[in-house]
Order: structure tokens, then C-alpha cells, then sequence
């Protein structure tokens, strides 16, 4: 494998992919969650034997959670292991010490060390939101961020801007000017990993995808700028969305009201693929969400909230053939209705 940005150079010269490491992360999660029985022992098998690249990723885990075990009881191990603690660690606090701990010392094919990559940024960044949870912040310019589940920026204000630097995640902000209040006459930026949003005196969404930025206004207007300045500058209005790369920004369309839906508390679907529905639900819960590929294909429409992700599981079997499968309270796969 050729490294690149969304890869992993292991100790032993190995390189492995992002998805790759997520997957093996997912594992440990589970295995050390103390819910793990006989099938899914034999699936996390399954999944080692399955590649080279697997093995090579949970030959490292091992490493890792084996050295930090010979060094006795630490606040790192009891974060990543219930057992022998009588206590029951959250998930999502064990998930995000996996990640941080088990792959925080790689560099990655570009040569950036773990401070530099998102997870590690997440976890020191000034605002931030766990899975399932959004959060609300006054800024001190008066602007309110509204940070979506599993987000994290930074703050860069000084004299001469107001930089918004999104980690990870998705932010909805709202400006002085959009609650009738005197703007501030310094240029507020949000700012992603493919260029920056300009507000124009607005309301608008960001989300940080993997190579792509989505912007989505509701109010007034945004001047986008892509990172690399061949990309050029895009106005984009009120009522209009896009996504941009490092290279390009496409042609503004129609926002659609699924984009906005989680400002609202609320996850819309309308005729969406089931793995695609189950993917964005996904971000909103602990632990893994899978779906069979013989019914990833079904539609569904609806609006659901977002306070209760395992009762939006409930209705799909009333909506769907399919039934919810779980493992552990932590591991559901939609499959089949019998």
C-alpha cells in the first residue's frame, strides 16, 4: 500500500489504512467491553484471518495494550478495560482512549505524528461534543456554535480575525449580526482541513468529511476558499449548499432539509438507502451499527428524533422487512425479517 493521508506506517514499517485501524479499534472496543461472547470471538477471527493488512493492525493493538498492561493499573488501561475494576467504563470514553492510545504513536503516511491527527486534535480541542450529544457555545464575540454529535473546534481570535477551526464534526454558527446585534468588524472564518467558509453576517452548517467540507446557509450568505487557490472563491447564498475539496468547490444547489435536520434534534430520511441511513444514525450512538448487503439497498422516509437511537432501531422492523440483530447492547446489524 502506497502511504498517503488516510493511512498508518506501524512500528514495523507496515502500512495499513485508516479504515483499517478504525476497524481494528472497533474490535478492541468490543472485546474489552466484557459483553463479548462465542460468535463474536469467532467474527473477530474471522476478520483477522481475512487479510495480511488485519493481522498486521491487531499485531500492533496487541502490542500496545500488552505493554500497557505489563506496566500495572494506570488510569490509561482501566480507561480502555472493565475488567477486574468493578466498574463499568463508558464506551465512549474506552473508544476514544483506544484510539488515541493504541494508534497515537504512529505517523502517518505523510509523516505527521499523532498530535496532528484528528483524533488526537479532538480530544485537545477547545469545544467539543461526545457521540450522541450536541452542545451549545457563547463565543466571546457574541457568535453561538452549535456543535453536532462527535465534533471538536478550536478558537483563533486576536486582533486582526476570528478563526473557527474545524476539527471534526459538524458546527451550525450563528453570528451577532444574524440576532440583530452590531457585528464585529473583524472577518470571522470557519476553517477545515479543505479551505474556509468567510460569513458574510449569516447562519450556516459545516461538516468535515473524509477529503471534503460540506456548507449548507440559511441565512445571508458565505464566501468559500478552497485551500489550494486554483479552487478559486464561491458566494453562497442563503437557501444553497455545496461540498469543496482542497481543489475544487462545486456548483451551489438547493440545501435539502436533511442536511439541517440535526439542528433540530432530528435525522430525516427521504427514500434513502438503509446503509446510508444506518451510517448517519451511526454517528449518533456507541458502538457498531452494521447492515446485511441484502437489505442495504432499502428505502425508507421518515423523520426520527435523535434523542433515542435504539427506539429509531425499533420502528425500522415496522417500516421494513428487516429485524435488528444484537450481539451487545454496544453491536446491532439490521439483517433479513426471517
Amino acid at each position: 500500500m502506497v502511504p498517503s493521508s488516510n493511512t498508518l506506517t506501524l512500528p514495523s514499517g507496515k502500512v495499513i489504512s485508516r479504515a483499517t485501524a478504525d476497524a481494528a479499534a472497533d474490535w478492541l472496543t468490543v472485546l474489552m467491553s466484557g459483553e463479548a461472547g462465542e460468535e463474536q470471538q469467532r467474527q473477530w477471527s474471522q476478520w483477522r484471518q481475512a487479510s495480511a493488512e488485519h493481522e498486521a493492525a491487531w499485531q500492533h493493538v496487541e502490542s500496545v495494550t500488552g505493554r500497557m498492561k505489563s506496566l500495572g493499573p494506570s488510569p490509561a488501561y482501566t480507561a480502555l478495560s472493565s475488567y477486574g475494576t468493578g466498574t463499568r467504563v463508558p464506551s465512549a470514553t474506552r473508544r476514544r482512549a483506544i484510539r488515541m492510545l493504541v494508534w497515537g504513536g504512529l505517523a502517518t503516511g505523510t509523516g505527521l505524528l499523532a498530535s496532528r491527527t484528528e483524533t488526537w486534535q479532538a480530544s485537545l480541542a477547545d469545544c467539543q461534543s461526545a457521540t450522541g450529544e450536541q452542545r451549545s457555545f457563547a463565543l466571546e464575540d457574541g457568535t453561538q456554535l452549535l456543535l453536532n454529535t462527535g465534533s471538536a473546534v478550536n478558537l483563533r481570535f486576536d486582533v486582526r480575525a476570528r478563526r473557527i477551526l474545524l476539527v471534526a464534526g459538524e458546527i451550525m454558527v450563528a453570528t451577532r449580526h444574524g440576532q440583530g446585534l452590531p457585528s464585529d468588524p473583524r472577518p470571522l472564518l470557519v476553517e477545515t482541513a479543505e479551505g474556509s467558509i468567510r460569513s458574510l453576517g449569516t447562519r450556516f452548517t459545516v461538516r468535515q468529511r473524509s477529503g471534503n467540507t460540506d456548507v449548507a446557509v440559511q441565512e445571508s450568505a458565505v464566501e468559500i476558499t478552497s485551500l489550494n487557490s486554483a479552487g478559486g472563491t464561491r458566494l453562497l447564498r442563503a437557501g444553497e449548499q455545496t461540498q469543496f475539496s482542497r481543489e475544487a468547490i462545486e456548483p451551489p444547489r438547493f440545501a435539502d432539509e436533511q442536511a439541517l435536520a440535526w439542528t433540530r434534534g432530528q435525522l430525516l430520511a427521504d427514500e434513502q438507502r438503509l446503509d446510508e441511513f444506518l451510517a448517519e444514525l451511526g454517528r449518533y450512538r456507541q458502538g457498531l451499527l452494521r447492515v446485511d448487503p441484502q437489505v442495504a439497498g432499502l428505502r425508507l422516509s421518515g423523520v426520527f428524533p435523535l434523542t433515542d437511537t435504539d427506539r429509531i432501531l425499533a420502528t425500522l422492523p415496522s417500516v421494513l422487512p428487516v429485524r435488528v440483530h444484537w450481539r451487545t447492547r454496544y453491536w446491532a446489524t439490521v439483517v433479513a425479517a426471517d
